[in-house]
């Protein structure tokens, strides 16, 4: 079998800093905090009212052929996300549709469909239910929006292994291209701020009052964010020959799964899935410019990636970053914005900053988060982290295309 280069030539990030490639640019540039005090339900009764919310998603104004009132709000995001990528790959639709081409997205579900359905459940009985909203809550309709949003016949997978599952969709999508079973690919992921889930992390003690602030000596815990992420794939044969813009290569990727502590990660295995990437990729540690980190501002899982990062490279690793300093921790969609914003980064050479952070921990003083401020940086090679509970890691490595 002969394996096929593949590139990124479309990028489509929504999100609470940026809704398309150069407005999301211009937010990592700048620092913006995308956190804000909660608009889609009444936080009222919650000690921590702050999250990452798309305020400025317009579903209507974004999608051309699903009809709004029948899909969720994440899926909604899926489909926009795709569009905005299809667009900035400057492909036409109709040979898109034409083509062997497909989806692949992940997420944690329909959180406000399903907190919807429930209260209705509460209220209305079973019996009350509404049929339509009962066919929204299928997380597989994320991909399945992304497909009838574009009309695509190819593969329509939506996966669910939450926080780095867009990672998880670059790789199969990455997988279908490089082998030559698809011609075109469209990889991300999306999520929805829900009272729900804000609840849920709000009653595990999981959520912080005002501030996510990876790597700081003083973090605590996460933000809830949403948004959609969306890349195009394709080959390098197939860009070079309709003379599209490259933003990328994907190199490769590793995973593991070490299944040792339902929220406890584990460094070794952590540090072995990075050994993995470098490997699929056939690059070694040093050739990293740049870490896009998990970054969820724990004190536990930040210090386990960075000990990790330092059981890799060395005494000196590579600069890392969180961009959940600026979105809140935006579920399955976090790893797929986190690869944007790492593309991003390569094509103009940036590294993005890890914001709301003070003070150095004295336990990790190897490392370096980029305080602040975006930094002018030579990247051509990046590395995207992303793991989950129950030690699902999966990490995607991008390239500066040649």
């Amino acid at each position: 079998m002969s394996l096929r280069w593949v590139v990124i030539t479309g990028l489509g990030p929504v999100s609470s800093i940026g809704i398309g490639a150069s407005a999301y640019s211009e937010g990592l540039r700048e620092g913006v905090n995308g956190v804000l005090p909660i608009a889609c339900f009444d936080p009222t009764g919650f000690l921590y009212i702050m999250a990452g919310e798309v305020h400025a998603f317009r579903p209507e104004d974004m999608v051309r052929r699903l009809s709004v009132d029948e899909w969720g709000r994440t899926s909604l995001f899926a489909a926009s996300a795709a569009r905005l990528a299809v667009a900035d790959a400057g492909i036409d639709e109709d040979e898109l549709a034409a083509s062997r081409a497909g989806s692949s997205m992940g997420t944690t579900g329909e959180s406000q469909v399903l907190e919807k359905r429930t209260e209705d459940s509460l209220t209305a009985g079973m019996g009350g239910l509404d049929a339509g909203l009962i066919r929204q809550v299928s997380s597989a309709r994320l991909s399945q929006a992304v497909n009838r949003e574009l009309r695509l016949t190819g593969d329509a997978v939506t996966l669910s292994t939450a926080c780095s599952v867009s990672n998880y969709a670059l790789g199969y999508a990455y997988d279908l291209i490089r082998t030559g079973e698809a011609d075109y690919m469209i990889a991300g992921g999306a999520d929805s701020v829900g009272r729900w889930s804000h609840a849920g992390f709000y009653r595990l003690g999981a959520l912080t009052e005002k501030a996510c602030s990876p790597f700081d000596a003083d973090r605590s815990r996460i933000i809830t964010g949403e948004g959609g992420a969306a890349m195009f794939l394709e080959s390098l044969g197939s860009a070079q020959a309709r003379g599209a813009h490259i933003h990328a290569e994907v190199l490769g990727y590793g995973l593991n799964c070490d299944a040792n502590h339902m929220v406890a990660p584990n460094r070794d295995s952590i540090a072995e899935c990075m050994r993995i990437a470098h490997a699929n990729a056939g690059i070694k540690a040093e050739e990293v410019d740049y870490i896009c980190a998990h970054g969820t501002g724990t004190p536990a899982n930040d210090f386990v990636e960075a000990s990790a990062v330092v059981d890799v490279f060395g005494e000196n690793p590579p600069p890392i970053s969180s961009t959940k300093s600026m979105l809140g921790h935006t579920m399955g969609a976090a790893s797929g914005l986190g690869a944007i914003a790492s593309v991003l980064g390569i094509a103009g050479l940036f590294l993005p900053p890890t914001i709301n952070f003070n003070t150095p921990d004295p336990d990790m003083l190897k490392i370096d988060p980029v305080p602040n401020k975006a930094r002018a940086a030579d990247v051509r090679i990046a590395q995207v982290n992303g793991f989950v509970f129950g030690g699902n890691n999966v990490i995607v490595m991008l390239g500066r295309p040649e």
